[in-house]
Protein backbone atom coordinates (compact mmCIF):
# COMPACT_ATOMS: atom_id res chain seq x y z
CA UNK A 1 0.00 0.00 0.00
CA UNK A 2 1.20 3.59 -0.93
CA UNK A 3 2.69 6.11 1.94
CA UNK A 4 3.55 9.11 1.66
CA UNK A 5 7.07 8.82 3.98
CA UNK A 6 8.14 12.60 3.75
CA UNK A 7 5.43 14.73 5.02
CA UNK A 8 5.83 18.29 5.12
CA UNK A 9 3.12 19.30 7.40
CA UNK A 10 2.80 20.82 11.30
CA UNK A 11 0.17 21.66 13.34
CA UNK A 12 -0.91 24.90 12.07
CA UNK A 13 -1.97 22.96 8.68
CA UNK A 14 -4.42 20.56 10.56
CA UNK A 15 -7.12 22.44 10.19
CA UNK A 16 -6.53 23.00 6.27
CA UNK A 17 -6.13 18.93 6.11
CA UNK A 18 -9.45 18.53 8.13
CA UNK A 19 -11.22 21.07 5.86
CA UNK A 20 -10.31 18.91 2.87
CA UNK A 21 -12.68 16.09 4.29
CA UNK A 22 -16.32 17.01 3.49
CA UNK A 23 -19.68 14.91 4.54
CA UNK A 24 -22.97 14.84 7.05
CA UNK A 25 -21.10 11.85 9.38
CA UNK A 26 -17.68 13.96 9.46
CA UNK A 27 -18.06 14.87 13.07
CA UNK A 28 -16.21 17.83 13.08
CA UNK A 29 -16.27 19.49 16.89
CA UNK A 30 -16.38 16.12 18.32
CA UNK A 31 -12.86 15.44 16.10
CA UNK A 32 -11.79 18.68 17.17
CA UNK A 33 -11.71 17.74 20.46
CA UNK A 34 -8.94 15.34 19.69
CA UNK A 35 -6.97 17.82 17.71
CA UNK A 36 -3.99 19.22 20.27
CA UNK A 37 -3.89 15.29 22.05
CA UNK A 38 -3.30 13.45 18.88
CA UNK A 39 -0.85 16.22 17.61
CA UNK A 40 1.24 15.76 20.61
CA UNK A 41 1.11 12.55 21.05
CA UNK A 42 2.28 11.31 16.82
CA UNK A 43 4.75 14.65 16.84
CA UNK A 44 6.79 14.04 19.98
CA UNK A 45 5.83 10.84 22.09
CA UNK A 46 5.38 7.97 19.90
CA UNK A 47 7.68 5.78 18.27
CA UNK A 48 6.19 5.23 15.38
CA UNK A 49 6.87 5.83 11.71
CA UNK A 50 5.40 5.32 8.41
CA UNK A 51 8.09 3.64 7.67
CA UNK A 52 8.03 1.21 10.88
CA UNK A 53 4.58 0.18 10.69
CA UNK A 54 5.59 -3.08 10.97
CA UNK A 55 8.06 -3.05 13.37
CA UNK A 56 7.40 -5.49 16.63
CA UNK A 57 8.84 -3.18 19.23
CA UNK A 58 7.09 0.14 17.62
CA UNK A 59 4.64 1.71 19.70
CA UNK A 60 1.13 1.40 19.57
CA UNK A 61 -2.02 3.94 18.86
CA UNK A 62 -5.98 2.74 19.26
CA UNK A 63 -8.29 4.98 18.48
CA UNK A 64 -11.46 3.97 20.78
CA UNK A 65 -12.90 7.41 20.06
CA UNK A 66 -16.10 6.74 18.11
CA UNK A 67 -16.36 10.14 16.06
CA UNK A 68 -12.55 10.92 16.12
CA UNK A 69 -11.37 9.54 12.92
CA UNK A 70 -11.53 12.95 11.07
CA UNK A 71 -8.75 14.42 13.48
CA UNK A 72 -7.09 10.96 13.10
CA UNK A 73 -6.78 10.97 9.12
CA UNK A 74 -5.42 15.05 8.88
CA UNK A 75 -2.84 13.59 11.51
CA UNK A 76 -1.76 10.66 10.40
CA UNK A 77 -1.82 12.11 6.82
CA UNK A 78 0.28 15.11 8.13
CA UNK A 79 3.08 12.52 9.33
CA UNK A 80 3.34 10.64 6.03
CA UNK A 81 0.95 7.10 6.94
CA UNK A 82 -1.17 7.83 4.06
CA UNK A 83 -1.70 9.81 1.11
CA UNK A 84 -2.79 13.65 1.63
CA UNK A 85 -5.17 12.72 -1.63
CA UNK A 86 -7.24 10.31 0.68
CA UNK A 87 -8.43 12.84 3.00
CA UNK A 88 -11.02 14.34 0.02
CA UNK A 89 -13.10 10.69 -0.32
CA UNK A 90 -13.47 10.65 3.28
CA UNK A 91 -16.25 8.54 4.00
CA UNK A 92 -17.35 8.09 0.38
CA UNK A 93 -18.32 4.53 -0.93
CA UNK A 94 -14.73 3.40 -2.82
CA UNK A 95 -12.96 5.17 -0.07
CA UNK A 96 -10.07 3.62 2.44
CA UNK A 97 -10.95 6.37 4.67
CA UNK A 98 -14.37 5.18 6.55
CA UNK A 99 -16.49 6.86 9.01
CA UNK A 100 -14.87 4.18 11.58
CA UNK A 101 -10.71 3.39 11.46
CA UNK A 102 -9.89 0.07 9.47
CA UNK A 103 -6.81 -1.35 9.91
CA UNK A 104 -6.95 -3.73 6.71
CA UNK A 105 -7.67 -0.28 4.97
CA UNK A 106 -5.28 2.37 6.27
CA UNK A 107 -1.80 2.62 6.82
CA UNK A 108 -0.85 2.44 10.58
CA UNK A 109 -4.35 2.03 11.86
CA UNK A 110 -3.86 -0.72 14.36
CA UNK A 111 -7.46 -1.32 15.30
CA UNK A 112 -10.98 -1.41 13.56
CA UNK A 113 -12.69 0.58 15.64
CA UNK A 114 -16.07 2.66 16.35
CA UNK A 115 -17.96 0.50 18.60
CA UNK A 116 -17.94 2.40 22.00
CA UNK A 117 -15.86 0.66 24.89
CA UNK A 118 -13.93 -1.65 22.90
CA UNK A 119 -10.72 0.29 22.71
CA UNK A 120 -9.63 0.22 26.05
CA UNK A 121 -10.22 -3.53 26.67
CA UNK A 122 -8.71 -4.23 23.44
CA UNK A 123 -5.38 -2.45 24.38
CA UNK A 124 -5.40 -3.88 27.99
CA UNK A 125 -4.83 -7.16 25.74
CA UNK A 126 -2.04 -5.23 23.80
CA UNK A 127 -0.12 -4.57 26.07
CA UNK A 128 -0.58 -8.29 27.90
CA UNK A 129 0.58 -9.49 24.38
CA UNK A 130 3.88 -7.11 24.30
CA UNK A 131 4.57 -8.12 28.46
CA UNK A 132 4.12 -11.67 27.17
CA UNK A 133 6.31 -11.66 23.81
CA UNK A 134 9.15 -9.78 26.38
CA UNK A 135 8.69 -6.50 23.95
CA UNK A 136 8.51 -3.82 27.33
CA UNK A 137 10.12 -0.94 25.69
CA UNK A 138 6.71 -0.81 23.13
CA UNK A 139 4.31 1.59 24.51
CA UNK A 140 0.72 1.42 23.93
CA UNK A 141 -1.56 4.28 23.53
CA UNK A 142 -5.68 4.26 23.47
CA UNK A 143 -7.80 7.45 22.93
CA UNK A 144 -11.08 7.27 24.39
CA UNK A 145 -14.08 10.15 25.09
CA UNK A 146 -15.13 11.08 28.37
CA UNK A 147 -18.93 9.63 27.27
CA UNK A 148 -17.01 5.99 26.57
CA UNK A 149 -16.56 5.75 30.27
CA UNK A 150 -20.10 4.83 30.94
CA UNK A 151 -19.25 1.24 29.18
CA UNK A 152 -18.97 -1.14 31.50
CA UNK A 153 -16.74 -2.98 29.41
CA UNK A 154 -14.49 -0.08 29.83
CA UNK A 155 -14.65 -0.47 33.92
CA UNK A 156 -13.56 -3.70 34.09
CA UNK A 157 -10.65 -2.83 32.18
CA UNK A 158 -9.81 -0.51 34.03
CA UNK A 159 -10.31 -2.63 37.57
CA UNK A 160 -8.09 -5.28 36.00
CA UNK A 161 -4.98 -3.17 34.82
CA UNK A 162 -3.97 -1.74 37.41
CA UNK A 163 -3.48 -4.19 39.93
CA UNK A 164 -2.04 -6.03 37.03
CA UNK A 165 0.75 -3.42 36.72
CA UNK A 166 0.53 -2.96 33.15
CA UNK A 167 3.42 0.12 33.21
CA UNK A 168 3.37 -0.33 28.99
CA UNK A 169 -0.25 1.11 28.74
CA UNK A 170 -1.49 4.54 28.63
CA UNK A 171 -5.06 6.02 28.33
CA UNK A 172 -6.04 9.63 26.94
CA UNK A 173 -9.23 9.90 28.03
CA UNK A 174 -10.88 13.38 25.87
CA UNK A 175 -13.08 15.12 28.36
CA UNK A 176 -15.74 17.50 26.43
CA UNK A 177 -18.03 17.21 29.36
CA UNK A 178 -20.18 14.20 27.21
CA UNK A 179 -20.27 12.10 29.58
CA UNK A 180 -23.98 10.99 31.15
CA UNK A 181 -23.42 10.36 34.51
CA UNK A 182 -20.73 12.35 36.68
CA UNK A 183 -18.09 10.93 38.66
CA UNK A 184 -17.10 11.70 42.36
CA UNK A 185 -14.07 13.71 41.89
CA UNK A 186 -13.74 13.44 38.30
CA UNK A 187 -12.77 11.01 35.97
CA UNK A 188 -8.98 10.59 37.03
CA UNK A 189 -10.11 9.50 40.56
CA UNK A 190 -11.85 6.64 39.19
CA UNK A 191 -8.74 5.50 37.29
CA UNK A 192 -6.39 6.60 40.33
CA UNK A 193 -8.80 4.56 42.92
CA UNK A 194 -7.98 1.08 40.58
CA UNK A 195 -3.64 1.64 41.40
CA UNK A 196 -3.61 3.84 38.15
CA UNK A 197 -1.02 6.93 37.78
CA UNK A 198 -3.41 9.66 37.16
CA UNK A 199 -3.30 13.48 35.80
CA UNK A 200 -5.46 16.36 34.78
CA UNK A 201 -4.18 18.55 31.74
CA UNK A 202 -5.43 21.39 30.00
CA UNK A 203 -5.94 19.90 26.27
CA UNK A 204 -5.13 22.33 24.40
CA UNK A 205 -1.67 23.18 26.36
CA UNK A 206 0.58 21.60 24.26
CA UNK A 207 3.45 21.72 27.00
CA UNK A 208 1.34 20.39 29.61
CA UNK A 209 0.08 17.29 27.68
CA UNK A 210 3.54 16.32 26.87
CA UNK A 211 4.70 16.43 30.57
CA UNK A 212 1.92 14.42 31.40
CA UNK A 213 2.76 12.06 28.74
CA UNK A 214 6.36 11.57 29.66
CA UNK A 215 6.01 11.47 33.42
CA UNK A 216 7.17 8.14 34.79
CA UNK A 217 4.68 5.67 36.31
CA UNK A 218 7.18 2.92 37.08
CA UNK A 219 4.85 0.00 37.70
CA UNK A 220 1.22 1.36 36.98
CA UNK A 221 -0.20 1.99 33.97
CA UNK A 222 -1.24 6.15 33.36
CA UNK A 223 -3.70 8.22 32.27
CA UNK A 224 -3.99 11.56 31.10
CA UNK A 225 -7.33 13.35 31.30
CA UNK A 226 -7.48 16.01 28.70
CA UNK A 227 -10.39 18.37 29.19
CA UNK A 228 -11.62 20.94 26.17
CA UNK A 229 -14.03 22.89 25.65
CA UNK A 230 -17.86 21.24 26.50
CA UNK A 231 -19.13 19.94 23.60
CA UNK A 232 -22.88 21.64 21.64
CA UNK A 233 -25.24 19.71 20.64
CA UNK A 234 -27.78 20.29 18.46
CA UNK A 235 -30.62 17.44 18.52
CA UNK A 236 -27.96 14.69 18.11
CA UNK A 237 -27.15 11.89 21.02
CA UNK A 238 -24.36 12.58 23.46
CA UNK A 239 -21.52 10.24 22.37
CA UNK A 240 -17.71 9.75 22.32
Amino acid sequence: MTTTTEPAYDYADLPRLMGRMTGAEKHGPAATSTLDALWVLYDRVLDVTPERMDDPGRDRFLLSKGHGPMAYYAVLAAKGFLPVEWLEGFGAYDSPLGHHPDRVLVPGVEIGSGSLGHGLPLAVGTALGLKARGQSNARVWVLVGDAEMDEGSNHEAVAYAGPAGLEQLHVLVIDNASASYARPGGIAARFEAAGWSAETVDGRDHEALHAAYTAPHPGRPRVVVARVEPKEYAGEPKSA
